[in-house]
């Protein structure tokens, strides 16, 4: 397939992508009071001066982008910044961490026409496209407009691998539109080499240098409070089918500890209708974060269906599962719970975060188990040895704090590309 073909065939499948949308919208998985921006319409004016751009698909790498933006933000302050993300989720999640002079928009569709009503009107000076989402009308036009556009973070997968294979008249002219190419590790780097994405540079994981979660210090000290003689523990970001095998544990581990809490919370909040009424049929006490809910005495299950409060329940639970690692997902980010002190366990697919996992494993900072019966294992060990619950966390935090440093790298690759009266290292 080549580019002239991609954008030939997209627009003729607008009218199906525009019923797609709305279908979405009034599934709850698309902003329908914003659909408009997905078709490249602007919910703002745009401001005055410099305007960036940084696209992250979701959640994850628009977070991972922010520490970085702060860094432009400080060293251009006649700048503004767009982040644009596509989910739901992530607008709500960053919205509540924009700095100032960032404001948030959904990414245009890829569809020719959206697109350029989209850049016709921000009109960015600069593009950094975090990770790993490559859309090619996007692209193609920014490059077509002459914009600096940077590859920032960059990850490729095996199945995306796989995936772009099959395309080689368009993959490669898709990356020649970055002018900078900067990978997260060694092993995504040869990969976009493959592909025809050389030259490129790899310089750490953005990821590894966020901040901690932020939480409500009220609301941490009152949950606390009410937990404060019970051992609990946290599946976290959990996937469809992780929730009733952390049901599962808790049924197991309450013959033994009659006083325990678990506490789940899902990756998609908006699933914890269904999960609460799933969780309870089982015979269950369960409270939700969502209605204002606090665990009582008697409660077995709570359920964080909220969002943005993640870094709430990591301070306070001392043992954390991290989710999507028992289900073929390739697990969430185990480094947000280890900079927070949690003792981590984690299933088999942690495929997305091999370099930290593997670390962890090594210095004693995580348990990787196979199965329910395994994690239930591993709780409970935890739970009766504070000892070990103590080492493993120690050596998390530590591992975590070694791993960061992609920030400052990622920051001097970037200053040719701002006016040389610009600095974004940070003071010596």
């Amino acid at each position: 397939m080549t580019p002239e073909l991609y954008r030939a065939l997209t627009t003729l499948v607008t009218p199906l992508i525009r019923v797609h949308l709305a279908r979405r919208a009034r599934r709850g998985k698309e902003d329908a009071a914003r659909l408009d921006e997905r078709w490249g319409a602007a919910g703002r004016a745009r401001p005055e001066g410099a305007l960036i751009w940084v696209h992250g698909a979701s959640v994850g790498e628009g977070l991972s982008a922010l520490p970085l933006a702060g860094r432009l933000l400080e060293a251009r302050p006649d700048a503004h910044l767009l982040i644009t993300t596509g989910t739901v989720t992530s607008a709500a999640m960053i919205r509540e961490r924009l700095p100032e002079r960032a404001f948030h928009q959904y990414v245009p569709v890829d569809l020719p026409h959206a697109v350029a009503r989209f850049l016709d009107h921000w009109r960015p000076e600069l593009v950094l496209w975090v990770e790993s989402e490559l859309w090619p009308n996007i692209l193609f036009a920014i490059r077509e407009r002459k914009i600096p556009l940077i590859l920032v973070n960059g990850r490729m997968s095996d199945r995306s691998l796989a995936r772009w294979r099959r395309f080689p008249g368009l993959i490669r002219p898709l990356l020649a539109c970055f002018d900078l190419r900067l990978a997260q590790s060694e092993k995504d780097a040869g990969r976009f080499v493959q592909l025809g994405g050389s030259p490129i540079k790899t310089l750490g994981n953005l990821k590894y240098d966020a901040e901690p979660l932020a939480a409500d210090e009220a609301a941490l000290e009152g949950l606390r409070a009410r937990c404060a003689d019970r051992p609990r523990w946290l599946a976290a970001s959990t996937h469809p089918g992780e929730e009733a095998i952390a049901a599962s544990v808790h049924e197991r581990l309450k013959r033994r500890l009659p006083n325990l809490l678990t506490i789940i919370v899902p990756r998609h909040a908006d699933r914890g209708a269904g999960l609460a009424a799933e969780l309870a049929a089982r015979g269950l006490s369960l409270a939700r974060r969502s209605a204002g809910e606090a665990p009582g005495a008697g409660t077995d299950l709570y359920l964080g269906d909220t969002m943005g409060e993640l870094g709430l329940f990591y301070r306070l639970a001392p043992i954390a599962f991290v989710g999507g690692s028992l289900v073929p997902h390739g697990g969430q980010n185990p480094l947000e719970p280890a900079r927070l002190g949690s003792a981590l366990i984690f299933g088999p697919h942690m495929e997305n975060f091999a370099e930290p996992v593997a670390a962890f494993l090594e210095g004693g900072a995580a348990e990787q188990v196979a199965d329910e019966a395994a994690l239930a294992q591993a709780v409970e060990g935890l739970i009766r040895n504070e000892a070990a619950r103590a080492r493993r966390a120690q050596a998390g935090r530590r591992i975590a704090s070694e791993m960061s440093g992609a920030l400052e790298r990622v920051a001097a690759e970037l200053e040719p590309f701002l006016p040389e009266r610009v600095r974004i290292h940070a003071p010596a």
